[in-house]
């Protein structure tokens, strides 16, 4: 066995939480969302599907007995549901990008010059993986999952007509030994080792990507990677058509099995230092449109990395596959690398030339690419980014009293929230299962009871500040509370989702509280969150959950926090920059109560 699988052994499994402890933690989530009269009917409704003769009963043991005969309980099935039967297009609705602090070059030689070692480093990670020197990552002094660090590379995801399928071709040995070159919406097959199994050197790599370039002057005039930007039922309809051509089978092969994807993108439109960091966040999101580089990413690959002519770089990464924390280690390891000066002298060794991928495109494949970049367009224009830099104070200043960051963080969204929309609503956060072996993420669910409280108390000029600085505590200590439930495998939303499938595969009817106004409203994420668990300055961003939602992340360095909001345009109540605006004051004066808090008590 390899050094995962050794490490894997010494993982606890997920435990299946009680079915009462889950049902009453639900219950008092909705508190804060429902009106009284609401909340006493689905009372009702949850004690009778938790009663000693009611179907939730029967379908914990359902779980139980799953529980028993595997690592994970729920991974597969999450996975399942979440990704691969959703059939939302993966540009902007799935798939997160990060957009990196800006590169010191302006021209395609400094391009090519920083794309050439960012694969060096990624090479050097991926060498530290299939070896197994990578250190087993820890979290509250327990040790970390690292199972999906393997399948980063050499995976890709595929499209089908009621769900897609994850296909991996890594193996630490005999592997595929390329990676995919896209410039100008045509793509490149460029092995990245010598016959030996050593790796190219820099020089020898840049040498290669100069003699793509010379390739690929004109931009292609039909861009397949466009396709993979489509609703995934329509994709899945023309990947059958596209494969039926043995060239384009060829080269869509090469594209799934090539370690990772590089986009080399064009020049984008010069725009003021305020507005750069939008920019950047949706050039690497979604290429900008089909006018732009959106015709330079294959949305499908589990990781692809874009490098603009102008500095800009960043990465784009595929859920089903890939996840925060394990991109963000990637992420780290090629920061440090290229900060290291190459020394490695180019050999003198005559390599071949880069293999240009070509694809057959009859009349239905135009079609299908004409609707996508017409439908991809829309959704662009749709699409509302806002990224600022938050300076007065980051994440020492909370610390220092003694606060989780994230925890106030939340608080300072839903105040957000509150202030614009005069109402609180379902916001779920990520929360890593990683203590447990196979482990992804379960939901940290907010408003809470205390978060409300203090939402409603604090444009309230009756109510004390010392009363809204100890509300506030109290907000930031129930969040951190709900944080370690989530960690330790006690949330309560993967709990509830896996009760839902385990009656469809018992061949049941859906338990009507499922069926229910709350869950739907319960389960309407209209504030999608997400942490950066970064050392660098970097801004993640992608679209929110629901129409008339937005999505907030952010990533809490020592004395800054950068924020990226997005939102749809189509939806007339919901304004990115209204609520990005709203969340600065919100964080500022939230934060500004406890500067002269004497308690400075301790949280969990």
């Amino acid at each position: 066995p390899d050094f995962y699988e050794l490490h894997l052994l010494h993982l606890p499994s997920l435990s299946l939480p009680p079915l009462a402890h889950t049902l009453q933690k639900y219950l008092t989530a909705l508190q804060p969302l429902l009106p009284p009269d609401e909340l006493e009917h689905t009372r009702k409704m949850v004690q009778r599907f938790g009663s000693p003769g009611g179907l939730g009963k029967k379908l914990q043991q359902g779980l139980e007995k799953r529980a028993r005969h595997s690592h994970n309980w729920i991974t597969d099935w999450w996975v399942q549901w979440a990704y691969l039967e959703s059939r939302q297009p993966l540009a902007v609705h799935s798939n997160p990008a990060i957009s990196l602090p800006r590169q010191d070059f302006s021209d395609w030689r400094g391009q090519l010059v920083f794309a050439a070692k960012l694969i060096s480093a990624v090479l050097d990670f991926k060498a530290r993986v299939d070896n197994g020197h990578l250190p087993v990552e820890y979290m509250r002094g327990r040790p970390l999952c690292m199972e999906l660090y393997p399948q980063l590379f050499s995976s890709c995801r595929v499209p089908g007509p009621k769900h897609d399928h994850v296909v991996h071709y890594g193996r630490p040995r005999r592997g595929p030994t390329h990676i995919t070159v896209v410039r100008n919406y045509q793509f490149f097959q460029l092995d990245v080792y010598n016959s030996d199994g050593t790796p190219l050197t820099q020089g020898q790599i840049h040498a290669q990507l100069c003699r793509i370039r010379s390739q690929s002057w004109k931009t292609d005039k039909e861009p397949m990677g466009i396709l993979t930007s489509e609703h995934r039922h329509t994709w899945g309809q023309a990947y059958n058509r596209l494969l039926h051509d043995r060239i384009n089978k060829e080269s869509v092969r090469l594209i799934e099995k090539g370690i990772f994807t590089l986009c080399l993108d064009s020049p984008v439109m010069r725009i003021s230092d305020e507005k750069y960091a939008s920019r950047m966040a949706a050039q690497i999101l979604h290429g900008g449109g089909t006018y732009s580089n959106s015709g330079n990413r294959w949305f499908d690959k589990t990781v692809q990395f874009v490098v603009g002519e102008d500095g800009s770089w960043g990465l784009l990464y595929e859920q089903a596959t890939a996840e925060g924390p394990p991109v963000s280690t990637l992420l780290d390891h090629v920061l440090q690398y290229c900060k290291k000066t190459d020394t490695v002298r180019a050999p003198l060794i005559p390599l071949p030339m880069p293999k240009k991928l070509y694809f057959y495109i009859d009349p239905a494949i135009k079609w299908d690419i004409e609707m996508a970049k017409q439908n991809l367009d829309i959704l662009i224009n749709d699409l509302d980014i806002t990224c600022f830099n938050f300076q007065r104070f980051g994440k020492e200043f909370p610390k220092r009293l003694r606060l989780s960051p994230n925890s106030v963080i939340q608080v300072a969204i839903q105040l957000a929230y509150y202030r614009v929309h005069s109402e609180v609503c379902a916001a779920c956060d990520i929360a890593s299962l990683r203590m447990f072996r196979g482990g992804r993420t379960d939901y940290i669910r907010s408003p809470t009871n205390q978060m409300l409280s203090f939402i409603q108390a604090f444009d309230d000029p009756a109510v004390s500040r010392e009363a809204k600085i100890e509300l506030l505590r109290e907000a930031a200590e129930a969040y951190s509370q709900l944080t370690d439930q989530a960690l330790h495998g006690h949330g309560i939303d993967r709990h509830l989702l896996g009760l839902k499938l385990q009656a469809i595969e018992e061949g049941l009817s859906v338990p009507r509280m499922f069926m229910d106004t709350a869950y739907g409203l319960a389960t309407h994420w209209k504030l999608r969150t997400g942490q950066v668990p970064t050392n660098t300055d970097s801004v993640m961003c992608f679209g929110p959950l629901v129409p008339d939602g937005y999505a907030v992340c952010y990533n809490p360095q020592p004395d800054h926090v950068h924020f990226s909001v997005t939102a749809f345009n189509c939806c007339e109540e919901t304004n990115a920059e209204k609520l990005a605006d709203t969340l600065e004051t919100a964080f500022t004066l939230s934060n500004m109560f406890l500067i002269s808090d004497p308690k400075k008590t301790s949280l969990a």
